[in-house]
């Protein structure tokens, strides 16, 4: 199992210096991976017609792209996830190229985490449909896919037109891997079909288990081995019961998880020290890192 830190966007603020930190202690530490959220604008809750959603424009967002391509001009092995950029709300042939500049620059440590996104307002200032989201994107993931991999493309979709173009340069994993956020049953299917791993919310196994079984279904009838597809899952750092918390990831490993990350967002932090202080204490504990 590989082992990760989520960067707690909402909460660290933007020195750079303390984000450097942040990667640098990450992988001094021996995680595997950095884990990033993704939005571009956050609603006001106060305008005409009211809002409610789990972020606001009270909550900060680094760009993931940027974000990651800083810490990998300061940092030599971990690994950065999308977890998950909003793809239908971009240009596809932009993410292509954006996703393949940073795997260059990162030396190939990129893993494209995607998802469908909740947030309409972002859609509507974007200028993408959010209706047609999810069937969207499963075109833009075999765009994708073919951007990464061909020097010259051309591909007539629905909603895509390529003649005769390609990236320069090419990423160095090609394709770069694409993971699944969601968890509606459409959403499983798409993983079956076309995903590389899936990133779940759930909290427990027992809650992620009903998914679990569809999503085996799933693979079945798409003709894939279960092996073909990772899953993430994510813990929250919460009290610090760091005994708990080793407990829940054996617990994940023996159900078959491949990456889990921890949260240390909303543990009550204030600061910037304190968030990398739950990430020391997370990797100098024995039973966690030292068996990954």
């Amino acid at each position: 199992m590989k082992i990760g830190i989520v960067y707690p966007q909402t909460e660290f603020g933007f020195d750079p210096l303390a984000i450097r930190d942040f990667a640098h202690t990450a992988e001094r530490l021996g995680f595997d991976h950095i884990l990033a959220y993704d939005h571009v604008l956050g609603a006001n809750p106060e305008r005409p017609g009211g809002w409610q959603g789990p972020y606001t424009d009270q909550d900060s967002f680094m760009d993931p792209f940027i974000l990651f391509s800083y810490m990998a001009a300061v940092t030599n092995t971990i690994e950065f996830t999308t977890g998950i950029l909003i793809l239908p709300q971009r240009q596809t042939a932009l993410v292509a190229k954006q996703a393949a500049c940073l795997d260059v620059l990162s030396g190939g440590r990129l893993r494209l985490g995607i998802g469908i996104g909740w947030n309409e307002v972002e859609y509507e200032a974007l200028d993408m449909d959010f209706e047609n989201r999810g069937m969207r994107s499963e075109e833009q993931i075999r765009l994708l896919r073919q951007l990464w991999v061909e020097p010259l493309v051309t591909f007539h979709g629905k909603w895509h037109t390529i003649n005769d173009a390609g990236l320069n340069p090419l990423p160095v994993q090609q394709p770069i891997p694409i993971w699944f956020g969601g968890h509606a049953d459409r959403v499983l299917r798409r993983i079956a079909n076309l995903g590389d791993g899936w990133i779940t919310n759930y909290k427990s196994i027992e809650e992620a288990q009903p998914s679990l079984d569809k999503l085996s279904a799933y693979l079945e009838e798409a003709g894939r081995p279960s092996e073909a597809l990772g899953l993430e899952v994510r813990l929250n750092y919460g009290e610090g019961d760091l005994e708990a918390l080793a407990g829940s990831l054996e617990s994940w490993r023996m159900a078959g998880a491949t990456h889990l990350s921890f949260n240390t967002m909303r543990s009550g932090f204030k600061t910037n020290i304190e968030h990398i202080g739950a990430m020391r204490r997370l990797g100098e504990h024995q039973a966690i890192l030292s068996k990954h």
